[in-house]
């Protein structure tokens, strides 16, 4: 749910801060485009992503009412949905829940497929309301899911390839590289409204069929705000790598 989809290009981006050029050669070290653009971003990205663990670590210890667990919320949100063909599984981890299109498998994470918790019912709640998503071809979810693929290459290729090109001086190869991070950041844009629209199809729909009481749903709101704020400091920290790259690139031509 919260940090699947975005690890893999939040690992190259910390490689690629650390990475900059004067005129004559690659000086590694904080240039001043990284405490700048990169930094701030980077620093919200950590809040962000501490306080959604903060959340979903006090929700965790308040059971619900109703006593049902991640996985019986899900079969639940299935039949009044009117989604078929999804398998409910396992996985193994914290916040590595996820709903995965391409094979119709909802994944949910120890600490929610077989608790009782109010954070566990909230996020497989947000996982269906992807399902539900996809049962519907919504239009950004279709083209978060064709983007995965040219988002990991971007990711992990990019900037090797953009810092590549400027120590050797071939502008083509900056400039490819440049691009190809450019699909992940694209990748994190689509991901918010995907994100968001999922939330609120989960607390809806938990409001509608009477499964939580008021107090229960503010504290899934509460867990699902948190967890926006860490897609939103995400997209802003690829933003600005994104910046800061062509920012170096103008500067090496210049």
């Amino acid at each position: 749910m919260i940090f699947y989809h975005c690890q893999n290009i939040e690992k190259n981006l910390k490689y690629s801060s650390v990475v900059s050029l004067d005129e004559e050669d690659i000086v590694f070290y904080f240039d001043y485009y990284y405490l700048i653009l990169v930094l701030p971003a980077l620093i919200l990205s950590i809040l962000a992503q501490i306080k959604v663990k903060s959340a979903f670590e006090k929700y965790s210890r308040i059971p619900t009412r109703l006593g049902i667990t991640g996985r019986e919320m899900a079969e639940k949100i299935m039949i009044s949905s009117g989604v078929n063909g999804v398998k409910v599984s396992r996985i193994g981890g914290s916040l590595t829940d996820h709903y995965d299109p391409s094979s119709k498998v909802l994944r949910l994470s120890e600490p929610v497929y077989g608790k009782t918790s109010i954070a566990a019912v909230g996020v497989a709640a947000h996982e269906m309301g992807h399902a539900i998503q996809d049962k519907e071809a919504y239009g950004p979810l279709v083209l978060r899911s064709t983007l995965v693929p040219v988002a990991n290459i971007g990711s992990s290729f990019g900037p090797i390839l953009a810092f590549a090109g400027l120590f050797f001086k071939f502008g083509l190869l900056t400039n490819i590289g440049i691009f190809l991070f450019s699909g992940a950041v694209l990748f994190y844009f689509i991901t918010l409204p995907v994100e968001i629209d999922a939330s609120k199809r989960a607390l809806k729909i938990l409001e509608s069929t009477h499964s939580l009481t008021n107090e229960e749903l503010a504290g899934v709101r509460s867990v699902l705000t948190a967890a926006a704020f860490t897609y939103i400091a995400s997209a802003l920290t690829a933003l600005m790598s994104l910046i800061r790259l062509i920012l170096i690139s103008r500067d090496r031509r210049n």
